[in-house]
């Protein structure tokens, strides 16, 4: 069964500062995700493949096709659902790992890395304890885990990134660039919960550039320059 599908998705950019110009970027944008699979997006910089992430993850609105997200039975058209839906799909069916994070000011990286377990109900304790587990994974020093990330170096910050993006077992992950600028002991760390969640069935969409990771990790490779809007 197919956990994720996107089918002749289009998206245009109005460019408000150049008098309402518009901008053709992706243009019949089709394939499809099943559970324990990692589908790789390919191609140059600028061809696409974040704004492919963000049409799913609905921080970008798309112009036409359909964005499935498949679950327990049900199906929600991301491309269409309105925005209260799309916030309870986010919550429970889609993880969005990036390369930076948003440091909140005097919260501590234990807390920020917990914190969607703890929206997601699951007992504080217990977050704060699988937080911990992955912070360690992660190789963050325990002196750190009491600070907030605003003063950490851009390693730490997204080694902190990482650890909240995927403590949470989301069914769909989105991965951008996850192993960007790491070390390669904290690569391989990203390597193996990756394939932890496949094996968990978590269908997944990555970015990587590093060819290591991805034959590493990915299924499939989808280039994106068959989507670019002036093909």
């Amino acid at each position: 069964m197919v956990a994720l599908e996107l089918s002749a998705v289009a998206k245009t950019f109005i460019m408000h500062l150049q008098g309402g110009q518009r901008l053709a970027v992706l243009h019949g944008v089709t394939f499809s995700v099943e559970p324990g699979q990692c589908v790789a997006l390919t191609g140059p910089s600028g061809a696409g493949k974040s704004s492919i992430l963000k049409l799913i993850y609905a921080n970008y609105r798309c112009d036409a096709g359909q964005i499935l997200v498949r679950n327990d039975g049900t199906v929600v058209d991301i491309a269409s659902a309105p925005a209260r839906q799309i916030l309870g799909v986010r919550q429970r069916e889609l993880g969005y790992v990036t390369q930076f994070l948003r440091a909140v000011p005097r919260v501590s990286a234990l807390d920020i890395v917990a914190e969607p377990l703890v929206m997601n109900s699951v007992p504080r304790e217990t977050a704060t304890a699988r937080a911990a587990a992955m912070l360690q994974r992660f190789n963050v020093p325990e002196r750190l885990w009491s600070l907030p990330p605003a003063t950490f170096s851009g390693g730490e910050q997204q080694r902190i990134n990482l650890a909240r993006g995927l403590l949470p077992e989301h069914p769909i992950l989105l991965l951008d660039e996850p192993t960007a600028s790491l070390d390669a002991d904290n690569c391989a760390a990203v390597i193996e919960i990756v394939r932890e969640r496949k094996r968990q069935g978590a269908a997944i969409v990555a970015i990587v550039h590093d060819d290591d990771v991805r034959e590493a990790i990915a299924d499939i490779c989808v280039d994106v320059t068959e989507f670019a809007a002036a093909a």
